[in-house]
Protein backbone atom coordinates (compact mmCIF):
# COMPACT_ATOMS: atom_id res chain seq x y z
CA UNK A 1 0.00 0.00 0.00
CA UNK A 2 1.50 3.31 -1.03
CA UNK A 3 1.38 6.41 1.13
CA UNK A 4 -1.58 8.59 0.26
CA UNK A 5 -1.37 12.34 -0.26
CA UNK A 6 -3.58 13.01 2.76
CA UNK A 7 -1.05 11.35 5.06
CA UNK A 8 1.97 13.20 3.67
CA UNK A 9 0.03 16.47 4.06
CA UNK A 10 -0.74 15.52 7.69
CA UNK A 11 2.93 14.74 8.38
CA UNK A 12 4.00 18.08 6.90
CA UNK A 13 1.48 19.90 9.11
CA UNK A 14 3.19 18.37 12.16
CA UNK A 15 6.69 19.54 11.18
CA UNK A 16 8.01 22.64 12.94
CA UNK A 17 7.63 25.76 10.85
CA UNK A 18 11.04 26.99 11.99
CA UNK A 19 12.87 24.68 9.56
CA UNK A 20 12.56 24.68 5.78
CA UNK A 21 11.34 21.35 4.46
CA UNK A 22 10.13 19.76 1.29
CA UNK A 23 9.10 16.31 0.21
CA UNK A 24 9.66 14.34 -2.93
CA UNK A 25 7.53 11.50 -4.22
CA UNK A 26 9.59 8.47 -5.10
CA UNK A 27 8.11 5.19 -6.33
CA UNK A 28 4.75 5.91 -4.71
CA UNK A 29 6.36 6.78 -1.37
CA UNK A 30 8.03 9.94 -0.06
CA UNK A 31 11.29 11.35 1.24
CA UNK A 32 11.11 14.40 3.51
CA UNK A 33 14.05 16.78 3.35
CA UNK A 34 14.65 19.21 6.20
CA UNK A 35 17.29 21.87 5.70
CA UNK A 36 17.92 20.05 2.39
CA UNK A 37 18.89 16.85 4.24
CA UNK A 38 16.99 13.58 3.68
CA UNK A 39 15.63 12.99 7.17
CA UNK A 40 12.42 10.94 6.92
CA UNK A 41 11.11 8.24 4.66
CA UNK A 42 7.34 7.91 4.52
CA UNK A 43 6.11 4.50 3.39
CA UNK A 44 2.74 2.83 3.84
CA UNK A 45 1.50 5.86 5.81
CA UNK A 46 4.31 5.43 8.36
CA UNK A 47 7.13 7.85 9.21
CA UNK A 48 10.60 6.25 9.34
CA UNK A 49 14.04 7.59 10.25
CA UNK A 50 17.38 5.89 9.81
CA UNK A 51 18.87 4.02 12.77
CA UNK A 52 22.06 5.82 13.79
CA UNK A 53 24.22 4.96 16.84
CA UNK A 54 24.19 8.62 17.93
CA UNK A 55 20.38 8.56 18.14
CA UNK A 56 20.12 5.45 20.30
CA UNK A 57 19.25 7.27 23.55
CA UNK A 58 16.60 9.52 22.03
CA UNK A 59 15.01 6.76 19.96
CA UNK A 60 15.11 4.06 22.67
CA UNK A 61 11.32 3.96 23.01
CA UNK A 62 10.61 3.73 19.28
CA UNK A 63 9.49 0.65 17.42
CA UNK A 64 11.56 -0.46 14.46
CA UNK A 65 10.38 -1.60 11.06
CA UNK A 66 11.32 -1.67 7.43
CA UNK A 67 9.88 0.89 5.04
CA UNK A 68 9.84 -1.59 2.14
CA UNK A 69 10.98 -5.16 1.47
CA UNK A 70 14.74 -5.46 1.51
CA UNK A 71 15.31 -2.15 3.31
CA UNK A 72 17.37 -1.80 6.47
CA UNK A 73 15.44 -1.47 9.70
CA UNK A 74 14.52 2.08 10.66
CA UNK A 75 12.94 3.71 13.68
CA UNK A 76 9.20 4.30 13.40
CA UNK A 77 8.45 7.87 14.52
CA UNK A 78 5.20 8.90 16.18
CA UNK A 79 4.26 11.84 13.98
CA UNK A 80 1.61 13.03 16.44
CA UNK A 81 4.13 13.61 19.26
CA UNK A 82 5.28 17.04 18.13
CA UNK A 83 7.79 17.51 20.95
CA UNK A 84 9.49 14.20 20.16
CA UNK A 85 9.29 14.91 16.43
CA UNK A 86 11.08 18.24 16.92
CA UNK A 87 13.80 16.62 19.07
CA UNK A 88 14.25 13.96 16.40
CA UNK A 89 14.56 16.59 13.68
CA UNK A 90 17.03 18.66 15.71
CA UNK A 91 19.26 15.63 16.25
CA UNK A 92 19.08 14.20 12.75
CA UNK A 93 19.71 17.53 11.04
CA UNK A 94 23.04 17.65 12.87
CA UNK A 95 23.88 14.01 12.05
CA UNK A 96 22.94 13.72 8.39
CA UNK A 97 25.03 15.30 5.67
CA UNK A 98 23.33 17.33 2.93
CA UNK A 99 22.68 15.59 -0.38
CA UNK A 100 25.01 16.51 -3.17
CA UNK A 101 23.27 18.16 -6.08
Amino acid sequence: MATDKTYIDFVCEQLPSSRPFRYKKMFGEYMIYIDEKPIFTVCDNTLFVKILPEAKDLMSGCAVGTPYPGAKECYVVDVEDRDFLEKTIDLYVTLIKPRKK
